[in-house]
C-alpha cells in the first residue's frame, strides 16, 4: 500500500471524513500503536473528539497535539486538501488562490496556513548541494521598455541552484 494517495480520486477515498484523516495521522505518528508522550505507556482509552487518554498516567493527548494542526478550528479534511493543493501545483500557490480553492472566508487564514505548510516542508538540517549542480538565472520584474537582460532597469536577478537528477 502506498504511503500517500497518488490521484485526487484516491485522496477523496482515503480522506473522505475526519476519521480517515485522524487515522492517517495516527499511523504516521505512532506506526507501532499509540505511545503516551509523557510516560511512554501503550494502554489507552479512545475519548470523544479524537483524544487518547493514557491508562498509565491519565495524560490526555490527541493525534494533532504538537503539530501544525493543533488548536485549529477548521476540519482536518480541509487541512489535508490544502496540503494536496499546495504540493500538487507546478508553479506554486498564492494565499489568495488557496483561499478561493478551499472556500476560506479569510485571506489571513489562507496566508497563515500557506506559511505554516511552507515551514513544515523545509527539512531541518538539510544537506548542502553537492556533486553536479544545475544553475540558472532569471530576471523578475515584468516587461518594460529599454534594455533587456543584464542591466535592465527595475528588474531583480534571481539565481536558482538545484542538485541535478541523475538519469
Amino acid at each position: 500500500m502506498p504511503e500517500y494517495p497518488e490521484t485526487i480520486l484516491e485522496f477523496r477515498d482515503w480522506f473522505a471524513d475526519e476519521d480517515g484523516c485522524r487515522g492517517y495521522l495516527a499511523r504516521l505518528r505512532w506506526p507501532d500503536g499509540f505511545v503516551c508522550p509523557r510516560c511512554q505507556g501503550r494502554e489507552y482509552w479512545n475519548m470523544k473528539r479524537g483524544l487518547y487518554w493514557c491508562r498509565g498516567c491519565d495524560y490526555q493527548t490527541s493525534v494533532t497535539a504538537g503539530t501544525l494542526f493543533a488548536d485549529s478550528h477548521k476540519p482536518l479534511r480541509l487541512w489535508f486538501e490544502a496540503m494536496w493543493y499546495v504540493t500538487n501545483q507546478k508553479y506554486g500557490v498564492s494565499a489568495l488562490g488557496l483561499m478561493r480553492v478551499l472556500g476560506l472566508g479569510s485571506y489571513d487564514t489562507a496566508w497563515t496556513w500557506l506559511h505554516k505548510l511552507r515551514r513544515a516542508m523545509v527539512r531541518p538540517g538539510r544537506d548542502r548541494l553537492q556533486g553536479e549542480i544545475e544553475v540558472d538565472e532569471a530576471f523578475v520584474g515584468g516587461v518594460r521598455p529599454g534594455k533587456r537582460g543584464r542591466g535592465a532597469e527595475g528588474k531583480t536577478l534571481v539565481f536558482i541552484a538545484d542538485k541535478g537528477v541523475n538519469p
